[in-house]
């Protein structure tokens, strides 16, 4: 038993910590972020360099997993990561991201990109009076779905929803809709958790009855 519960202690303190890793990775990606569109709004070019950051992550980093972990690699040296950028993006790519990219590679934080990407969308569309909506459904959520969808949250966010979806089988049913920290759940898989730790906790207080019943008979 005691075994059992260092194991959830031990588990839960891994979790803390990738929770905290994370919440810092988010905060300096939003750092880059703000810089990245600072630069590129006063040059104008604030779409396009969107644009080429989506390429980066959709093309490069999820095309090629191995570059993706050279890029984020602490033993590879600034000055080689400076020679793959200007190898793989070369001429392609604006000079201003370009520039922007070697300045993230100098302080070893290449590895940020997908985050930094994650941070940029969210602060242009909310200097666009958008907000992102993740919505992860058990099927693919279609058009009209998708359109009743954004009337509901319209109502409880103040902007446009921009949906971003997610499908995944296991939830078995209904969807999961986060709005920044927000999550409102209707899933069927979780509805059915919620029903089962009920039971669970409606056993064990029936049990703790029956003990104390055994323990303190009637009348003494």
């Amino acid at each position: 038993m005691a075994s059992s519960r260092d194991d959830r202690m031990e588990r839960d303190a891994h979790l803390a910590a990738a929770m905290e890793r994370e919440v810092g990775v988010e905060h300096l990606a939003k750092v880059y972020a703000e810089a990245l569109l600072d630069v590129t709004e006063n040059a104008g070019q604030t779409a396009a360099v969107l644009d080429q950051l989506d390429s980066l992550v959709a093309d490069v980093l999820d095309g090629y997993p191995q570059l993706e972990r050279v890029l984020a690699s602490g033993m590879v040296s600034p000055e080689e990561k400076s020679q793959i950028l200007d190898r793989v993006l070369g001429a392609r790519a604006l000079p201003l991201f370009l520039r922007f990219l070697k300045v993230v590679s100098r302080h070893g934080r290449l590895g940020f990109v997908r985050a930094i990407h994650r941070q940029a969308h969210v602060l242009y569309r909310q200097k666009l009076g958008q907000v992102a909506v993740e919505v992860t459904t058990a099927a693919p959520l279609d058009e009209a779905a998708a359109e009743r969808l954004r009337g509901a949250v319209r109502r409880l966010v103040d902007g446009e929803p921009v949906l971003e979806r997610r499908v995944r089988p296991e939830l078995i049913g209904g969807m999961v809709v986060r709005v920044g920290d927000t999550i409102y759940d209707a899933s069927v898989a979780r509805q059915l958790e919620t029903m089962r730790q009920q039971m669970i906790d409606r056993s064990a207080h029936e049990i703790q009855s029956r003990r104390d019943r055994f323990r303190y008979p009637a009348g003494n």
